[in-house]
């Protein structure tokens, strides 16, 4: 088997006194897709950022495509490591006007060196990315007149410019309605069956059963479960994760799961 992309070793986070996650063993190959699930405040985001490099963890070891963490995310070796994991935030701000196309195309920065411009290769990268998300039409708008599900697409039209090998999603699905939600799903199970790793923070365990191979439990206490999606998205872990009864229901060959 090749090498990880992602490797957590007796890996613990916190935030304050909450504890994420303790003595997390865990790795994400190439074509892997990970859903991370847990209640609002169990630390989703925090453990996310911290794979990104943006956190530091208590203890452990944390390594990215060879990169050990978070030495790799600052100084020269931060330009090598955003060509290998991109990192989608909870939210986007805009504090200076751009247009979406400017926008796109600062996910190609870590590919050039200091002092380079954005090739025509680089523009066409970005152009096939807007098209993706169905924001082909927009390349030229300021991106602070577009919606918030607009703006989150162009995040992940970003994400794509930049071409990594590692996507680390923080609710890639949020301000989307349902047939864009669908839509992004799909984009990167594409991206997996290409050869990328996905890690996703999703809110709706039916999606995760639906689009993910793999599954990351926090259960908001340190606690932690990971394993196929088959097998470790169930009514008694669901149950668990977010204290309150879930149904599971099959339509179509997929699972989805209901408040019981």
């Amino acid at each position: 088997m090749s090498s990880p992309l992602l490797r957590a070793a007796a890996l613990s986070v916190s935030i304050g006194r909450h504890a994420v996650c303790r003595d997390l063993d865990w790795t994400v190959y190439a074509g892997e897709t990970w859903a991370i699930l847990g209640r609002n405040g169990s630390g989703k985001s925090t453990l996310l950022n911290t794979l990104a490099g943006l956190h530091r963890q208590d203890r452990g070891e944390l390594g990215i495509g060879g990169h050990a963490l978070p030495a790799a995310a600052a100084g020269r070796n931060a330009r090598a490591l955003a060509r290998v994991r991109g990192y989608l935030a909870q939210h986007q701000t805009d504090p200076f006007a751009s247009t979406a196309m400017e926008t796109a195309l600062v996910g190609r920065h870590p590919h050039l060196g200091r002092w380079d411009w954005e090739s025509p290769a680089d523009r066409d990268i970005a152009v096939a990315a807007l098209a993706e998300v169905d924001l082909a039409d927009c390349a030229e708008r300021d991106v602070q007149t577009l919606s918030g599900g607009e703006r989150q697409r162009l995040a992940v039209a970003q994400l794509l410019a930049q071409q990594p090998a590692l996507f680390l999603l923080d609710e890639p699905l949020t301000h989307l309605d349902l047939s864009h939600q669908v839509a992004v799903m799909d984009l990167f199970a594409r991206r997996a069956r290409d050869g990328a790793a996905i890690v996703a923070v999703l809110h709706d365990p039916g999606f995760a059963a639906r689009y993910c191979s793999k599954v990351l439990l926090l259960f908001g206490d340190g606690e932690w479960l990971a394993g196929p999606a088959d097998t470790a998205i169930t009514t008694s872990n669901l149950t668990r994760l977010y204290g309150h009864p879930l149904r599971e229901i099959g339509v179509d060959g997929h699972r989805w799961f209901v408040p019981g």
